[in-house]
């Protein structure tokens, strides 16, 4: 019920913003979903603080939730992407790494999640990252996944999407084994909550040596050669992708460093970067309405 008063929401957005054309279409907000309706499970001490926020970035988030921005609806293609922002899991990059990259998404036809994840490097934090940060990740992939029709998407077209400590987070939940439940799950923890596809940008160094690279799903990487902290993890990774037979491409930036992101920098690689991003997801089907991707186990 509560996710349907979300898609009428949704619907009233779009009656009411003027989108003659595609490349115009840009959401005013996006709309809130919790992760866990009844409360984080590990988080019960905590539940009623409030996130902080300043400039770029969030903190303080003990009530993980996804941000839903829903392309302009005629251009919508039924693909959908969790766009997981870093910050050395200290703190959220919200701005340039989850809320920017949403609206260049939509405009090709992708509905967006955003994921507000717990830190666990935060000044204070019992989270870890591998249990309660990844365990977010992964009820963020079965949430969407169960609710897909709510949503219009294809629940077989469901790629996440991270940046530096959020790519770590993709590694954990795409190319590792899923370490099961720490609690009692409800009706969105039977959907599957791996990823169909996967992008990586600057990923980080955790979850490295994948332990589930035979078969894990398709995969998009990016990063600066001079990038000191992330450059090599993106390389081992992709090699170890490639050997297992994962159709994985790389993208190795000669002048760039760390945290790229979009439209900053005044290199003309780094500033079309995601046309090639966009050109694999076409590629790959990804963005294909007819596609025949399946479900991954």
């Amino acid at each position: 019920m509560i996710v349907r008063r979300f898609a009428i929401a949704a619907a009233l957005l779009f009656a009411v913003i003027a989108a003659p054309a595609f490349a115009q279409f840009v959401p005013l907000h996006g709309i809130v979903i919790p992760l866990y309706p009844n409360g984080a499970p590990g988080s019960e001490a905590r539940r009623g603080e409030a996130e902080i926020a300043q400039d770029y970035w969030v903190r303080n988030v003990h009530n993980p939730s996804l941000t839903w921005f829903a392309p302009d609806p005629h251009h919508a293609n039924g693909a959908a992407i969790i766009v997981i922002p870093g910050g050395a899991h200290r703190e959220l990059v919200w701005t340039s790494e989850a809320l920017n990259f949403a609206r260049t998404l939509n405009r090709m036809g992708i509905a967006v999640f955003a994921l507000k994840y717990r830190l666990a490097r935060e000044p204070g934090s019992t989270y870890t990252i591998e249990g309660t940060a990844a365990g977010d990740a992964r009820r963020a992939v079965r949430l969407v996944r169960s609710h897909a029709a709510d949503y219009g998407i294809d629940p077989h077209r469901i790629g996440v999407m991270g940046f530096s400590a959020g790519g770590e987070l993709v590694t954990l939940i795409a190319d590792n084994p899923d370490p099961g439940l720490g609690h009692p799950g409800d009706a969105v923890d039977r959907a599957s909550g791996r990823p169909d596809f996967q992008i990586l940008v600057f990923p980080g160094p955790l979850g490295l040596p994948a332990r589930a690279a035979a078969g894990a799903p398709p995969a998009f990487l990016a990063a600066g050669s001079r990038d000191e902290c992330c450059g090599t993890p993106t390389l081992q990774l992709y090699e170890q992708l490639r050997g297992a037979g994962v159709p994985a491409e790389l993208h190795m930036f000669a002048q760039a460093g760390h945290a790229f992101n979009l439209d900053e920098s005044n290199l003309l690689s780094i500033i079309h970067w995601p046309d090639r991003l966009a050109d694999w997801l076409a590629d790959g089907g990804w963005l294909d309405s007819h596609s025949n991707h399946e479900s991954r186990p």
